[in-house]
């Protein structure tokens, strides 16, 4: 399917401002702000990071409102030029950071609007996710709820069904055999409400809000950020155009945000993996034990990352109740003791900052076949790497064209 869904979607007047002239920081500018930026993260217990079309530009898929973009285009009476669709759209180095803060305990939920997929297919745990506007590769049973989350993108959108039937299987061998629908909103459709209750819920519990690659225009996403300036906290935009709330952040950085994030890893310290294949994760490493249960979620095959284990006789694997967390423990992610042997074989293929290895469920055994494996197929990267792409970045941004992506092994339910 084209990456340019908008075309499926009804008319609809109210689009926002778009062709905003875009503005530039100077180098010296873009690394003093992202030191700052650098410094909240260190100090915040509760980061939240909300997304926009402006992280997957890289990946080939245009955005709405820049100078390219779909809307502003189209009041030019101009269509964007496509070379990838959904299936074959690749997750950009700010999916794949977000991926490794989170792991690292850096941040702590990421918001969403994007309908592209690209957060689940990066490995961003599901549970840690919050799709305000749909996902392209997500299918919801409208009898029992449960969502499938395919390999390949759906047929339809604007909540329409999709010609498959639930094969959830119940209590008692029962098959539920609902309808299933797409998840994508049309304009004016009522947002999910569980993934915007967890949106609207971190939010409030945020000390740091970041905004990347998004003008904020659409409500209610666009507002969220704003909930933690209620409770002292502070916002962070980075964008090139002009933002809704640019005269309410506490920092604007004005680059284009691979950059930023590939400066803002090596300040950190965190080893971004590159992507090889789209892989599901359903749980953070840091999940913590809750009573409270989250939707069923089956998962095609293709997406499974044990592929040695998983149940493949309908192409699925179900997954669930998934666990949530209503509120997470300050401690939950810094400063937890962890076994010296595991926490040493893993801070090489991942260095990462206090990774809470009792939520992995590993053995030492099982940790060094993982890093034996990545060695040998070549997938273990050093920091270094990462700081030199950053010192190499080009404002005519020639780094998005990376080298082919290699595997991720980064979480073991």
């Amino acid at each position: 399917m084209s990456v340019n869904y908008a075309t499926g979607l009804s008319e609809y007047e109210h689009k926002g401002k778009c062709g905003l002239p875009e503005t530039f920081d100077s180098p010296s500018e873009v690394h003093g702000k992202v030191e700052q930026l650098a410094e909240w993260i260190r100090s915040s217990r509760h980061v939240v990071v909300h997304t926009g079309a402006g992280i997957s530009t890289a990946a080939g898929i245009p955005d709405f409102r820049g100078p390219n973009g779909v809307w502003t285009l189209e009041q030019k009476g101009q269509a964007p030029k496509l070379n990838v669709t959904f299936d074959s759209a690749r997750p950009t180095f700010t999916h794949m950071a977000l991926v490794a803060l989170e792991r690292a305990g850096l941040v702590h939920y990421v918001i969403t609007q994007n309908v592209d997929g690209l957060h689940i297919r990066s490995g961003f745990p599901r549970n840690r996710l919050s799709e305000l506007h749909g996902d392209m590769f997500v299918e919801e049973c409208n009898k029992c709820g449960a969502q499938y989350i395919r390999s390949h993108a759906v047929p339809t959108m604007a909540l329409k069904p999709t010609g498959n039937s639930c094969t959830y299987t119940k209590a008692k061998g029962i098959r539920c055999r609902g309808k299933l629908y797409d998840t994508i909103l049309d304009w004016e459709d009522s947002l999910p409400k569980r993934d915007l209750d967890l949106a609207d819920e971190h939010s409030k519990m945020a000390d740091l809000s970041l905004t990347l690659g998004t003008t904020l225009q659409i409500v209610p996403s666009g507002n969220l950020p704003l909930a933690v300036k209620k409770n002292g906290g502070k916002l962070a935009v980075v964008n090139l155009q002009p933002t809704k709330h640019d005269k309410k952040c506490n920092l604007k950085i004005n680059a284009f945000v691979d950059d930023v994030m590939k400066k803002l890893c090596c300040i950190l310290g965190v080893t971004v993996m590159d992507f090889q294949r789209p892989v599901v994760s359903l749980q953070s490493v840091h999940t913590q034990k809750t009573k409270k249960k989250g939707p069923v979620i089956l998962v095609d095959s293709e997406l499974w990352e044990d592929t040695n284990t998983m149940d493949t006789s309908n192409g699925l694997r179900q997954i669930g109740p998934v666990k949530e967390e209503n509120k997470l423990d300050d401690n939950s992610s810094k400063n937890v003791e962890k076994d010296s042997k595991t926490q040493e074989i893993l801070s090489e293929s991942i260095k990462l900052n206090n990774l809470n290895t009792e939520s992995l469920e590993l053995t030492e055994q099982d940790a060094e076949r993982d890093l034996n494996s990545m060695k040998s197929a070549g997938f273990v990267e050093s920091s270094e790497s990462t700081c030199a792409q950053a010192d190499g970045i080009n404002k005519d941004n020639e780094h998005l064209e990376g080298p082919k992506p290699k595997l991720i092994k980064l979480e073991h339910i």
